[in-house]
């Protein structure tokens, strides 16, 4: 997951001249944002005009559709980093890169099985509201809220980050400007369109990111007459490691307890992220919840298929390319240690090579586009973090009327774009792609085992829950913190603490195992009669029967 997700981005910085030079614009891409921009402004206009009650703002009323809620939670998911680093990751290793591709859309038959329907017949804002159906509610909402906040500021800071280093290099602004500008775009989106324009900037960014990797699929097969094998072959050929890159496994033999900790954290930290379990009330039933979940999982799995697709046609087309690389006097040059810029900018070279300039820029519009419906989805589940859970039923103790929460909200979303550009200042030279990983780890090991007990185990208790996710949580911080990735890597000091990066092997089970010796443990009243009000969840959670439809929030 390191260098996975967030320093692809990030190594943007150092991208070659053939993509483009720091104080020289791309014209083709400022083109293309400029139209995105202009696009994306009329929907918040629109969205606006349709936003004026609580509902509307956190679950855009209920009405959106569950193939239009797939398209938005694909955009979502589907981070413009994740994209460049598994082309990156398979251009290296081949098969092994497809692992990643696995793991992240692993998590999904987890959230249709056992997430989606229930919360949506639980729930009404975000998944606070389920863990609190029947558990004590001030405990669970400051618990759900302290785990968000961390997780969407670790997102937070990684986007920011590469989405002012994008800009930094094709529009020649500094740093701190374009870091500016993405913080102005989000809170713009947020703060006037809330949920509604949020969806459809994220559902945009979803058919754009699946044309683009489409037609650069389209263009590189067209290279090899349309011929996979033939494809395949000659990346076999021409790759430094041969036919290992059809052998998966080097990775996971290299390391078994970290693959198998990060693939633990990949697989259930999709059910505890909270901008992405916030989709799942924006549509108005539950059988539109797992519409939703079959639409996304569709097209993220046939963009992941198209990753693979390009990460071993880029090793077979970009050596026809010697632009992209640092050549020797004899013209000779390494596939992979001499690619400029480094195997992250695989997916900017090719689009580069097979489209030239144009779908150069349109790449570069659709990364940008990418950052930004992330960033306004995550500033949203923050909003909703502090103004419905916080404030509404922590501070106000639920007597905060509508108009209360929709103010906070809009206050709590500027604060956090606010907060999000300066962190991403503060970050600028800092490699954080450690805080994406984290983020899974955090959310898989403090929301989903709370989440998944608190709705399917009559035995859970608050104080089970409450201790088994903070201590989800501290332990998934903690480990991290003393890992290789951050006490060596950040910190400077010579030696790691723990073993391996991943904590998800250790900080998850230990989750689910608190939970369930503290609830043991818990033989008081509430403790009773939360066990008591099992049967009423269940039967709403199953049936629908009582849950309040969208137009009623």
């Amino acid at each position: 997951m390191k260098k996975l997700l967030t320093a692809t981005l990030l190594s943007m910085a150092c991208a070659s001249p053939a993509w483009a030079a720091q104080g020289q614009a791309n014209t083709s891409a400022i083109v293309m944002f400029l139209v995105f921009i202009a696009g994306t402004m009329f929907i918040t206009y629109w969205a606006a005009r349709r936003t004026r009650t609580t509902s509307d703002f956190y679950t855009a009323g209920g009405g959106i559709t569950g193939f239009q809620n797939g398209l938005a939670i694909a955009g979502d998911y589907l981070s413009a980093a994740s994209f460049l680093g598994i082309i990156g990751m398979v251009y290296v290793s081949g098969f092994d890169g497809v692992i990643y591709a696995i793991g992240f859309l692993f998590g999904w038959p987890v959230v249709m099985f056992l997430i989606a329907e229930r919360l949506r017949n639980l729930g009404r804002y975000n998944f606070a509201d389920v863990t609190s159906f029947r558990l004590e509610q001030k405990s669970m909402r400051i618990l759900a809220a302290s785990a968000s906040l961390i997780i969407i500021a670790l997102y937070l800071i990684a986007q920011m980050v590469g989405a002012g280093k994008l800009i930094q290099l094709l529009f020649g602004l500094e740093y701190k400007f374009a870091i500016l500008i993405v913080g102005a775009l989000m809170m713009i989106y947020v703060t006037f369109g809330g949920m509604t324009a949020t969806t459809w900037v994220q559902i945009i960014k979803a058919v754009l990111m699946l044309f683009g990797a489409t037609l650069m699929t389209v263009l590189v097969l067209a290279a090899f007459n349309w011929d996979p094998n033939a494809m395949v072959a000659e990346a076999v050929r021409v790759h430094p490691s041969g036919i290992a890159i059809m052998s998966p496994g080097a990775s996971v033999s290299s390391n078994p307890i970290n693959a198998l900790s990060l693939g633990l954290a990949l697989a259930f930290g999709t059910a505890g992220l909270p901008h992405i379990l916030m989709r799942f009330f924006t549509v108005a039933n539950a059988k539109e919840a797992r519409k939703s979940v079959i639409w996304a999982s569709t097209f993220m799995g046939y963009f992941y298929i198209l990753t693979f697709i390009l990460g071993f046609g880029a090793v077979a087309f970009l050596v026809r390319h010697p632009e992209f690389f640092i050549t020797g006097p004899d013209g000779s040059f390494d596939l992979i240690k001499s690619l400029i810029g480094g195997t992250n900018m695989v997916a900017v070279h090719l689009a580069n090579a097979v489209g030239g300039s144009m779908l150069l820029g349109f790449l570069a519009a659709v990364t940008f586009a990418t950052i930004v419906a992330v960033v306004a989805g995550l500033t949203l589940a923050g909003a909703a973090a502090i103004s419905h859970d916080l404030y509404a039923n922590v501070i106000a103790k639920g007597r905060a009327s509508d108009r209360d929460q929709f103010r906070i909200s809009r206050i709590s979303t500027v604060v956090l774009g606010v907060l999000a550009i300066l962190l991403g200042i503060i970050f600028e030279n800092q490699n954080v792609a450690f805080m994406v990983g984290l983020a899974f780890a955090i959310a898989a090991s403090s929301n989903f085992p709370v989440l998944v007990l608190s709705i399917s185990w009559r035995g859970c208790t608050t104080r089970g829950a409450t201790i088994g996710g903070f201590l989800g949580l501290v332990t998934a911080a903690g480990w991290v913190i003393l890992s290789q990735t951050v006490w060596v890597d950040v910190l400077g000091f010579a030696e790691p603490i723990t073993p391996f990066p991943n904590p998800g092997i250790l900080s998850i089970p230990l989750a689910f195992v608190a939970i369930w010796v503290f609830s043991k443990l818990d033989t008081s009243k509430r403790a009773k009669s939360e066990q008591a009000a099992f049967d009423a969840l269940t039967v709403r959670s199953q049936t629908g029967i009582g849950a309040a439809q969208a137009s009623d929030h």
